[in-house]
């Protein structure tokens, strides 16, 4: 019997095809409505191995619909959309695609930066209005980002990819992570360990590139915030509740900071109200790694994972090892 194989949301054609060669798969034929969550419960009793994205939430309930689950394949880097305990509790290996997105997150993590910055959604929604009837010198004034400070939360793959491209722009670069970088990475990459309060004192521009989980829930509070410059500049693109949104409203209505660039929300794809009405605010929806080629690449990796399984071998991006009984 072929294994049976659920794709739970999108994914790209590569992949699918790649999935049918492995086995049988089911996959919602019409993209544009999503499965209600009844609709993926039942679909799950019936299929043994999962191919998932953010979308979904993975959580004891949806794993007890098919207590002969195989595998959890997440088609992205972070996973706080599954129950990892829940599913190592239940012996269910789960994998993620780490590194096919670094370059072109943090490419977004730029423009996000930069937009903010130098105000270009301001400036290009003025333009549409056809207000513009003249050049002005002091208009739009934004904030230099050459030879400022950058300070990096979260120094793993795409947070040395934003130091990477601060080279280019003349930037001292600092950053926080519980796992100072050795410290020949941090001379290739010109970039200084600070403490986290330290680094918020002096950045310029904050950017977030840390896992979400119950540690680093709120990590950006209203404590955090009021340590930061009036001219600084706070960018996500890692995880919503690694902010907090209501804090970071408050901080923006009174000047604690000048602006905020965010790609992932707290309550997402929900937006605090506020913010959808501040001109010092850049709101994207989640796309980060919105490119073909990386999402392509993104889900050929977890098909490549979940094909794995299938075949009795150890997934090459196993996030919770203890769950294989092989030994490499």
């Amino acid at each position: 019997m072929k294994p049976k194989i659920l794709i739970t949301g999108l994914a790209p054609q590569a992949a699918i095809d790649m999935l049918r060669q492995a086995g049988e798969v089911e996959l919602n034929p019409d993209p544009e409505h999503p499965w209600s969550r009844k609709e993926l419960l039942e679909r799950v009793a019936r299929n043994d191995f999962l191919y998932t994205n953010p979308g979904n939430r993975i959580d004891a309930e949806f794993m007890d619909a098919n207590p002969k689950i195989k595998v959890i394949a997440q088609m992205a880097v972070g996973y706080d959309n599954i129950d990892i305990p829940a599913a190592t509790a239940r012996g269910i290996p789960v994998t993620h695609t780490p590194g096919v997105l670094t370059e072109t997150t943090a490419d977004a993590a730029w423009v996000l930066m930069m937009s903010v910055a130098r105000r270009i959604v301001e400036a290009d929604r003025f333009m549409r209005s056809e207000k513009a009837t003249e050049w002005k010198p002091n208009r739009f004034m934004g904030s230099d980002i050459h030879g400022k400070t950058l300070g990096i939360i979260g120094f793993g793959r795409i947070g040395k990819a934003m130091a990477r491209r601060a080279r280019g722009f003349d930037m001292n670069v600092i950053y926080y992570d519980a796992i100072k970088a050795s410290p020949t990475e941090e001379d290739a990459l010109a970039a200084t360990f600070r403490p986290f309060d330290d680094l918020l004192r002096e950045a310029d521009f904050v950017t977030i590139h840390t896992l979400y989980s119950p540690s680093t829930h709120h990590l950006i509070d209203e404590r955090a915030l009021s340590l930061m410059k009036r001219s600084a500049f706070l960018v996500n693109a890692a995880r919503g509740p690694i902010v907090d949104e209501k804090a970071l409203v408050r901080a923006l209505q009174s000047g604690q900071i000048a602006g905020a660039a965010l790609d992932v929300f707290e309550q997402e794809p929900l937006v605090e109200p506020e913010l959808r009405n501040m001109e010092n605010v850049v709101l994207v929806p989640h796309i980060g790694s919105a490119t073909p080629e990386t999402r392509q690449a993104t889900g050929v990796l977890a098909a490549q994972n979940l094909i794995a399984v299938i075949e009795g071998r150890r997934p090459p991006n196993l996030i919770n090892p203890q769950v294989w009984p092989k030994v490499d």
